[in-house]
């Protein structure tokens, strides 16, 4: 397990529920998740990165902000990127949240549906993910250095760690 040690000092902006951020170094972007899936895409040597505070598996014809659901949240990161000169080759991912924050059993499992889809939606978009901290039962807080790619987890009563 890595050090927590995130070397971007500049501004954080904070992504909410529903959004898709995109940021260029040395700006950092930050989520605050409970079942909600953080995607985080960035491409390493371009230092661009976008964040995706994913609610729901799929938008199944509602309406909503891009990032709400995991299978809009990837095409509208990767037209973003897109639109930013960064081309899907070499495009990584990483993943966090996706806790089952209503009881250990039940159909209110929202958290394992939302890691199962966004996973679902990676894969189709063929962005292999290289780190993943993903359900559990308690929320995270995450930050996401598009300089290093590093994207660094807060999980109450463990220590931070570097994904």
């Amino acid at each position: 397990m890595a050090a927590a040690t995130l070397e971007c000092t500049a501004s954080e902006i904070l992504v909410g529920m529903g959004q898709v951020t995109l940021a260029e170094a040395p700006a950092r972007l930050r989520a605050i998740l409970g079942s909600c899936v953080a995607v985080a895409v960035f491409h390493p040597r371009h230092q661009l990165a976008a964040l995706a505070h994913v609610v729901l598996p799929a938008a199944m014809g509602r309406s909503g902000p891009p990032g709400k659901y995991a299978d809009t949240a990837l095409p509208h990161i990767l037209a973003a990127m897109k639109a930013a000169g960064v081309g899907p080759a070499g495009l990584v991912a990483k993943i966090a949240g996706g806790a089952n924050m209503f009881a250990h059993r039940g159909p209110l499992q929202i958290g394992d549906g939302n890691i199962q889809a966004v996973l679902a939606a990676l894969s189709a978009h063929g962005i292999a993910v290289i780190g993943r901290d993903v359900g559990g039962n308690a929320g995270r807080r995450v930050t996401l250095c598009p300089a290093s790619g590093e994207l660094v987890v807060e999980c109450a009563g463990k220590p931070p760690r570097v994904i």
